[in-house]
């Protein structure tokens, strides 16, 4: 938080007059921050609190502090934070960064963990669906969990151009992603009109079409344009 909206800026020289003296008080310091602000009535008995500086304009710097009752205000909010990182880390001020990095560190690993197991499913899905017996014609999968990669995974595992892969993730009911895979020109033509059922949009080509969606209740309306295309049967996974 500035005191002073804008920025004030100092000179260079006169803020290590203002910082540079062993033995200056509050008061003296407020008194030369309002000689060269001309903006602050020094009380007695000043709070003030000097957050830092930063490069300003030309040779310029500008000096960001806090002063009076913000100060008491800053020092308030600091301790109730002190306070409710101390309880959810359950380690002392001293030691909440080094807390935070080894959660963060265990964060990405959880995540790759699961990315890669992710795409380990992906793959026994995808050999699952092209080794059944009733493969062919239009074959839909639903999951709730998954992103694009895991989409497209399933779709370069199965690489076939003579069925239509009608793959979706995200809320059943709601808000989600989906892909549709197969022959070029079936795909070209109806990509954009399955995307319109989903109330979506996406974009496509060689093959593929995939978008975003916020009606994925309309699957199966979206399945049956499909099965239409050509008289071509339906296989759900």
């Amino acid at each position: 938080m500035r005191e002073l909206s804008p920025p004030t800026w100092l000179h260079p020289g006169l803020l290590c007059n203002l910082l540079g003296g062993s033995l200056m008080t509050p008061a003296v310091l407020l008194e030369g921050l309002a000689r060269a602000c001309g903006r602050i009535t020094p009380p007695l008995c000043a709070v003030i609190k000097l957050l830092g500086t930063e490069k300003g304009k030309k040779s310029k710097a500008n000096l960001l502090f806090l002063a009076g009752h913000r100060v008491l205000k800053w020092v308030e909010r600091s301790h109730a934070s002190e306070k409710a990182l101390t309880a959810l880390l359950k380690c002392g001020a001293e030691d909440h960064v080094q807390a935070v990095t080894k959660l963060q560190s265990s964060v990405k690993l959880l995540q790759k963990d699961n990315l890669n197991l992710l795409r380990d499913l992906a793959v026994h899905i995808a050999r699952s669906l092209r080794d059944s017996p009733d493969w062919g014609g239009v074959v839909a999968l639903h999951r709730k969990e998954g992103d694009s990669e895991f989409m497209n995974i399933i779709a370069n595992e199965i690489g076939a151009e003579d069925t239509l892969l009608f793959l979706t993730v995200g809320d059943e009911k709601g808000a989600g992603l989906f892909l549709l895979a197969g022959p070029p020109e079936a795909v070209g033509t109806l990509g954009p009109r399955v995307a319109e059922v989903l109330e979506g949009k996406g974009a496509g080509k060689k093959g593929r079409f995939q978008g975003k969606a916020t009606k994925m209740s309309r699957r199966a309306e979206a399945r049956v344009l499909l099965q239409s295309h050509a008289g071509l049967r339906s296989v759900e996974g």
